[in-house]
This record gives structure tokens, sequence and C-alpha cells, in this order.
């Protein structure tokens, strides 16, 4: 068995009220590539669903000047649990910015130059990019908005109620350009693998993410139950043209996960032989493997140190709080590095929620965290040099 320890490290308040300060999903870091600056959005409210003409800022925080925090655009396209996409391009991660927005019914992304403060409009909206920056793969966030609040943008898709498209899907773009096609399809999907399940019922996909070499994209394929009982989940992998997709875990349910190497995922799903663990999938052969089911016991917003010698996640709330954990790679320990208090007043819970949503450093010495254990919903920043040496 890994050894658990506990072990509550620094923590300073990089954002502070009356307004809402968030960044967004955990599988991307806010920091730029000097260290200096940090990405954040900024809100007037909480506690209700975004409609479609209010606006989140889009702001650098300035960690060598008190936290100086600057206003550089602005979007209508965001949510509470992703944010708008915001990130940086990594092709330009010292100077360029992108993120989503949407202008009426049009959902698109922007790229920011921080320095000369121009602007570039690409076509479609981004979901994951790849590392080097050269490509972005797309979802339908309207049609997430409508199957998976708090994850999508309003206003809800128009075509909501078609079920299982064969026009629509997974889009591959071209950052530099804005080329754009078409390489996966809600039917396509569905078509593999297929069960009796899946019929008579909307499906959706979401969590796209690129791996470490810009090789493959795992993507979740989701689909309504006929009872109404949430949805089942299968994990998916593709070349970014969309050839040789594969079924890595098709047994009801898989939740968050991260690309451990550019040949493995690791994943929070169940298997029915062994039932709910964090595993390791193999891509090329689809073998697997559970990963410390004695100490990694519950599912959380997990990813990997740049080094990938450390694993990062969290909980949901145990007695209105939420912890914080490290894990050395691949046989521990565990450390437990924070717990956070999370109200359970109802502008806190459902889509509302603030998840951690820990995320690294680029240089692996200190994690970022969305938290409401203070000023409502505001950002904070651990040091993790003194356990994790680089």
């Amino acid at each position: 068995m890994a050894e658990h320890i506990v072990r509550e490290v620094p923590v300073r308040q990089v954002t502070v009220g009356p307004k809402y300060h968030f960044f967004g999903y955990y599988d991307k870091s806010p920091w730029d590539a000097t260290g200096r600056y940090l990405l954040a959005l900024e809100v007037d409210f909480i506690g209700r669903t975004p409609e479609p003409d209010d606006v989140a800022r889009v702001c650098l925080i300035d960690l060598e000047r008190d936290h100086e925090l600057t206003v550089i655009g602005e979007t209508r396209a965001w949510n509470w649990q992703q944010g708008c996409m915001l990130q940086w391009l990594g092709s330009a991660p010292d100077r360029e910015v992108i993120h989503n927005g949407r202008d009426g019914g049009r959902f698109f992304s922007v790229i920011i130059d921080i320095r000369s403060g121009d602007t570039r409009v690409l076509p479609l909206p981004v979901y994951g990019l790849s590392p080097d920056g050269a490509f972005a793969v797309s979802a339908n966030f309207a049609r997430i908005h409508h199957t998976r609040p708090g994850y999508g943008y309003s206003p809800p898709d128009p075509r909501k109620d078609v079920l299982c498209p064969d026009d629509e899907g997974i889009d591959w773009m071209d950052l530099a350009t804005g080329e754009h096609r078409r390489v996966a399809t809600y039917a396509e999907v569905a078509a593999i693998d297929h069960t009796p399940e899946m019929d008579g019922v909307t499906h959706w996909f979401n969590h796209l993410q690129v791996n470490p070499d810009g090789s493959r994209v795992a993507f979740l394929h989701r689909y309504n139950r006929a009872d109404g009982k949430r949805w089942y989940t299968r994990l998916l992998t593709m070349n970014p043209d969309g050839s040789e997709k594969r079924v890595l875990s098709d047994h009801e349910m898989v939740s968050h996960y991260d690309w451990q190497d550019p040949g493995h995922v690791f994943a929070w799903a169940n298997r029915n032989e062994a039932g709910q663990h964090y595993y390791l999938f193999d891509d090329r052969t689809g073998a697997f493997e559970a990963v410390a089911p004695d100490v990694l016991t519950c599912d959380g917003h997990c990813s990997f140190s740049p080094d990938r010698k450390w694993l990062l996640t969290d909980t949901y709330p145990r007695d209105d709080h939420r912890t914080l954990i490290l894990y050395k790679w691949s046989d521990g320990p565990r450390i437990d590095i924070g717990r956070f208090h999370s109200p359970p007043e109802p502008e806190f819970q459902g889509e509302f929620r603030c998840d951690l949503h820990p995320r690294w450093s680029r240089d692996g010495t200190q994690v970022c965290i969305d938290s409401s254990h203070t000023e409502g919903r505001q950002l904070h920043i651990l040091d993790v040099s003194e356990i994790v040496p680089t």
C-alpha cells in the first residue's frame, strides 16, 4: 500500500473581490512561459447560468507587480466549469493568448498578442489544442450547453432534438490559417462497437484533449440513458485527422483523465470486472491496469507535472471541504497538500460549483486553483517546490 501523508504547503490568494475570478479547467496552465503572468476570467456575479449577453473579462495578472490585474479582452462564450478555454498558445507561450468568443449564435476563437494588442479571429471555437499551437480540435458548445449545463455556451443548440447527427461532431482547425474540416461525427462514433443502448437517445462529445506530442486526440463520447438517469460515457482516441479511432473504455462511466505520455491515458473509469478506480490505458493495445486503488480512492481533476513524475488531483466536497493531492508516479506516496472549505449554499452547487481544478506551473513548482473558501470565487497559488524539486 502506498504511503499517505498530510503536508500542507503555503497558499497565496492572487485575485480579490468584490469581482469574482477563476480560470477554468485543469488540463491547461494559466502561466505564461516566463512564469510572470497568470491568466484569469473576471465576472460580476455567481450562482446562476450565464445568459447570452453576460460578459466575462479576460485578464492578465502580473505576479511580479503585487498581482496587478489588467483586462485584455472579453467574451460572451464562457461557463462556470471550463471558462472560455482560455490559454497560452503553444507556438508563442510568452506572448499569445487564445480564447473562445460569441457573436449572436456564432462561436469562434480569438488570438490576442499581449504585447501589441493585435487580435486575430478564427472561424471555430477551440476545445483542445496541440502542445505546439499548430492545431485545435473543436466541438459543438451549444449542444454541450443543452446536454451538460456548465460546460457549453448559451444559447442552446437549435438542433438539440436531432439525437445523433451525421453532419456534425469534432472538427480539426489549423491555428495559423483557420482552415478546418470535420474529423468525427456523432453517427460515425456511435457506429463503433454500437450497442442497443445508443439508439433513440441524445449523443454528444466532451473533454477533448491532444496528447503531449500532438499525434493523438482523446475525447469522451456520451449519450443519455433511456431511463433518464444521467448518461453513459466511452473514452476514445483518434489521430488528429480522424483516422484510427479506438475505444479504450466503454463500461458505462469514464470521468476525468489526462495523457500520462503520448501512448497512455490515465482516467477515472468503471470497469465491470473491477469497479471504479483510476486506470492507465495503453492507447495502442487497449490494455489497462488500476493505479493506486488503495490511496487514490475517488474521482478528481487529474493532471501530470511537466516532467510526468507527479500526479496532481483533487476531491469533490467531503464534510464541505475539498482536498488537494499530489501523488508520486508511479508508486506513491500520496501527499495531501491542502484542504479548502466548499460552501454548501445553492450558489456553489451544481453547474455553479467551484471545483479546485488544479493546474501546474510550467516549471512544476507551483499549483494554481480556483476556490470559494475566500471572497466567493478567487484564484490561489500553492508553492510545492519543497515537495516537487526540479
